[in-house]
This record gives C-alpha cells, structure tokens and sequence, in this order.
C-alpha cells in the first residue's frame, strides 16, 4: 500500500515532470511525421513517387539508429537538462530547414540529419523517468508521457492541414510554411529545458526537504535492490539477450506506429475528401486510443503483469492493419485506424517497463537506448515497404499486410521471452 507520503511525492513530481515532457514529446512527435501531411502537396510538388517518399520519410530512421545509444550515453553523464536542450534546438532547426527541399537528394540528407538531431529524445525520457519513479508507478507515467503521440497526431493533423491552406504566401508552398511553422516550438522550448529541467531527485529544490528525503531514499533502495541481479555496465546493456529481444519486439510496433504516422493522411485522402477533412479525420483514431492507453497501462501497473500487456495490444494492431487493408468507405477506414492505433499505442508503455527491471546506471542508458534505435528502424523498414509495394501494386493493401505481419512476430517474441524468463524462475527456486 502507498503511504500518504509517497502518494503526496508522486501527486507532486508528477505535475512538475509529466505535463512538460510530454508538451516536449508532442512538438517532437509533430517534427517526426508531419512529413505525412506535407506529402499531400509536396509530392506532386517535388515529383516523388510513392517510393521516393517512403525512403526518405523512413530514413529518419537511419540517422536515429546510429547516434541513439552514444547520445543517450552523454545524457547519463552529462545530465537531462543539457542534453535535452541541445537535442531539441538542433532538431527543431533542421526540421525548420525541411522547406528548403529540393529533390530526393535534400530530402533524404534532410531527413537522415533530423533523425540524427534527434536520436536520445525518446530514450533519454525514458531514462529520466527512472531516475524520479519507482517501478510500481512506472508504466502509468510512461503511458502519460506517450500520450503526447497520439495527442498530437490528434491536434496536429487539423494543424498541419491548416498550415498547408497557406500555399503562396510570400512565395512558399504550404508545406514550406508547415515546416517552418511547426520547427520553431522545438528550439524555444529547448531553451526552455535548460531552465525549467532538473536532473536528479537531490537537486529537486521543488520537492520539500522531507519529501524530497523520501523519494531519494526510495531511488536508492531500488537501485539497490537491483544490485545483485541487474547488469550496471555499459556493454552488459548492449549485449543483454533480454534487450536484443525486446528491440526485435519494439521494431513491430513502431513500423505499425509509424505506418500509421507517415502514410495515414495518404491513406484517408484516396477516399477523395479534402485536405482539411484528412486532418480532421485523422484526429479520431489516436484521440480513442489516448484513453484506452492509459487505461491499460494502469491495469498493467495495478496487476504488475507485463506480457499479456504487450501481446494483446500487438495482436489487435495487426487485425487492425488487416482490415483496413481491405477497409471501403469512411467509416470502415477510420474505424479500422482507430483499431490500429489502439493496438500500438497501448503494447507500448508494458513494454517501456520491462527494461528497467533487469538494467540499472550506464547499462541501462545503453540498453534503452538499443532498443529504442533497433526497435526504431522499424520505423524506417514500415513506411519504406508501404510505398515500394504501392509503387508495385497500386495499393496500400500489401504493404499494410506486410506491417501486420512484423506485429505479429512481436507477440510471438513476447510470448518466448515471458516462457525463458519464467523457466529459468523456476530453476533458481528448485
């Protein structure tokens, strides 16, 4: 049972770090995939095919991949408050600089930088989150936290089509003035950061000393309590057979994320309606999934169970997928995206408290870090497949089949690693 004391810790370390990272999270989310909404005009634009866009959307990927696990490395050393201002100001910048593109060239360099700039976001939360809340409370505050991806796919798509209604002024396309638009958040709220972060539990001179007493000694304790079983050090992290797996397991999701990111708005404007229409009707899946999200992610935490979490969010995805591959009409489209986004959104925060579990310091930061930029080349492999099969067949049907394939895998690996990890318990008990 939760004392007062922690309940009144948690209430105020809560209010100070969750609704900031996850307005951090929302303008970077945006950045991300408003590349979906600019394809409504840029390609015909620019002259992209379908596997043209669907390269450079997803070679965001490649530039995340290489520099997530040493970025995430410097802000364990260095500190959340510098580093996450960097990330964001340099990211917010290239993201900015998307309206100087040109052709395929600029664009994949573009968008190769903009996932360099910024690989250890995402991961460095994550971090950060395990540095301020013991792992009973993990998963429902990484939950709140990834909230901020559907909430801004939600807010952000009637925004981005809104931006695309300014083709012509001052000599810019719409998409040119969305890119702009939407990248400058990044760098003000990046210097923001660096005043307003703080970046361990002893310097929260927020907390009342006796509270602030509570929660590091409760950070201590679990540290601790992990000391005899958990790997500390950087190559443990990378090497863990557990965070390989859990990479593989996170690639299925977030190619079916990012699917949905980058190639949604495309999806819903086949049906022949207007810009504005897609961003509006983009808005309905993710707001439905926002709540089921969260719903699960607390009954992942109140039941202190992991793997049913994953595998059954990952399972409905991938039925999701499956039907709006064969979806006709408004109604089933949407309803088939709103199943979809369900199923991502919620496997997510059940699996973002698995790692913690089993890492603690520097491999910890190096073990997140891999599965966040492994998992994420799903990113990359999703999208990529989406457009080089519409390029073949003329339809989203196949690539759309292809990404609820890997959901599945996803579930098969949870259900392997939840049966190793249960008959090497009991081993150790016998």
């Amino acid at each position: 049972m939760s004392t007062e004391l922690e309940k009144s810790v948690m209430r105020r370390v809560t209010l100070r770090i969750v609704p900031f990272i996850m307005l951090l999270y929302f303008i970077a989310y945006i950045d991300r995939v408003n590349i979906g909404f600019a394809a409504l005009t840029m390609n015909e634009d620019l002259g992209f095919s379908s596997a043209v866009f669907g390269f450079g959307a997803g070679i965001f990927f490649i530039g995340y991949f290489l520099f997530e696990v040493p970025s995430n490395l410097v802000l364990e050393k260095v500190g959340a408050r510098i580093w996450i201002a960097r990330v964001m100001v340099t990211w917010g910048i290239i993201s900015a600089c998307m309206a100087l593109v040109q052709g395929p060239t600029s664009f994949y360099v573009l968008r190769f930088l903009l996932g360099a700039a910024e690989a250890g976001f995402f991961p460095g939360i994550i971090l950060y989150l395990s540095y301020w809340f013991p792992a009973r409370h993990r998963a429902g505050v990484t939950a709140l936290f990834m909230a901020a991806a559907p909430i801004s796919v939600a807010l952000g798509s009637p925004i981005s089509a809104a931006l695309l209604e300014m083709d012509g002024l001052l000599g810019l396309a719409g998409w040119q003035w969305m890119f702009i638009l939407e990248g400058i958040p990044a760098v003000l709220l990046g210097v923001v950061v660096f005043f307003y972060m703080t970046d361990r539990p002893q310097k929260a001179k927020w907390l009342p000393e006796k509270e602030r007493a509570w929660l590091v000694d409760a950070m201590d304790a679990e540290l601790a309590s992990k000391a005899s079983h958990a790997s500390h050090s950087i190559w443990r992290g990378l090497a863990d057979i557990r965070v390989l797996a859990l990479a593989l397991i996170y690639f299925g999701t977030s190619a079916g994320l990012y699917t949905l990111g980058i190639w949604a708005p495309q999806i819903i404007k086949q049906l022949g309606v207007s810009s504005m229409t897609v961003g509006l009707l983009n808005m309905i899946p993710p707001t439905v999934a926002i709540l089921a999200m969260v719903f699960w992610a607390r009954h992942s935490d109140r039941t202190l169970e992991r793997t049913w979490h994953v595998v059954g969010p990952c399972l409905l995805a991938s039925a999701g997928l499956a039907f709006a591959g064969n979806a006709v009409g408004v109604v089933a489209v949407v309803l088939a995206l709103t199943i979809v986004n369900i199923g991502i959104s919620s496997a997510k925060p059940p699996l973002w408290s698995m790692p913690t579990m089993f890492l603690s310091g520097s491999a910890a930061a190096a073990g997140i870090a891999t599965i966040n930029s492994i998992g994420n080349l799903g990113g990359f492999v999703g999208p990529f497949m989406i457009g080089w099969i519409k390029d073949l067949t003329g339809s989203f049907t196949g690539g759309l089949y292809f990404v609820a394939g890997l959901l599945i895998l996803s579930a098969v690996l949870t259900l392997i690693i939840a049966g190793v990890r249960r008959r090497a318990t009991e081993a150790a008990v016998s």
